[in-house]
């Protein structure tokens, strides 16, 4: 009873992650209304900042987490211009260009990059169904895209697609050279943050985007900070923590995208297309296929 009880925790905490991501595109598309990419990352940020800095300090740890070594400081500055500094301008970027539901579902092939960049970098072999489901995947990429003019290849937004793919990219890289990193995966996030604000600070500052905003868009910014940038990594950390099933709590993420699009055609009243609904079966189906445990290998 004991072990099913803490797999239903896992299974609740893991919903809630997916819950937060499922209204996180819709808040960014909400917030630039109101913000530009540099200030809504600078809110947000600051927010995320500030929340897991109450979550450390409750718990005691907030100092401790000051006292590492100057190395794991250089790692800090490193990681933290990875993210959240230039990840979420390119991604923020995207959901500038795109409508929303292009720029999240185009987001979910991460994934499959991880995957792939994970050849070169941690040399890892490719198997013949982690080909199958890039083709896969990147035919649904395709068809948002061109919303669905595939044969022609009439682009709607080159641009905020090109955003919105070197996002997935940089989102990999991140976590495939954070598998160097050791230590308490909260400590770790607080101390990137806090060495990415300064860099955010001025980078506003030289941008000249330190200026009076809406209460609008402070609230949004501090909602993606809060949701997106804190929470539902405490939630689906600790999800992965108290799962004696990772591959069970992983699946939830395929409830995300779905969700939010439910959520983008209420809120923004965004009309689904087919192309996006078409392109996200694709990208999931890709994504499933990469789950399958083979052994033929390319």
């Amino acid at each position: 009873m004991l072990q099913l009880s803490q797999q239903g925790k896992a299974y609740a905490f893991g919903l809630a992650a997916v819950l937060c991501w499922s209204t996180v595109a819709t808040a960014f598309k909400l917030s630039l209304q109101y913000l530009t990419t540099a200030q809504l990352l600078l809110y947000a940020s600051l927010s995320s900042w500030l929340f897991l800095a109450t979550i450390l300090l409750v718990k005691g740890r907030l100092k401790s987490v000051f006292s590492v070594p100057l190395q794991q400081y250089k790692y800090a500055l490193f990681f933290g211009a990875i993210n959240p500094l230039i990840y979420y301008l390119i991604l923020f970027q995207a959901y500038k260009l795109l409508p929303a539901q292009e720029a999240q579902i185009l987001n979910y092939s991460w994934a499959l990059t991880l995957t792939l960049l994970a050849i070169p970098i941690l040399g890892h072999k490719l198997k013949l169904q982690e080909a199958i489901a890039a083709l896969v995947c990147y035919s649904g990429v395709l068809v948002i895209a061109t919303r669905g003019d595939v044969l022609g290849l009439e682009f709607s937004n080159i641009a905020g697609v090109a955003w919105a793919l070197l996002s997935t990219i940089l989102w990999a890289l991140y976590w495939l050279l954070n598998t160097r990193q050791k230590g308490d995966p909260l400590n770790i996030l607080f101390l990137n943050f806090s060495c990415a604000l300064p860099m955010i600070i001025i980078y506003c500052a030289v941008t000249g985007e330190l200026v009076a905003v809406p209460w609008q868009g402070i609230a949004g910014a501090v909602y993606v900070g809060v949701f997106e940038m804190g929470l539902s990594f405490i939630f689906w950390l600790t999800a992965m923590r108290l799962t004696n099933s990772t591959a069970s709590i992983a699946n939830l993420i395929f409830i995300s995208p779905i969700l939010s699009l439910v959520i983008i055609s209420v809120l923004l009243e965004e009309p689904i297309l087919k192309s996006t609904v078409i392109g996200l079966v694709l990208i999931l189906g890709g994504l499933l296929i990469q789950k399958i445990k083979g052994k033929s290998e390319v």
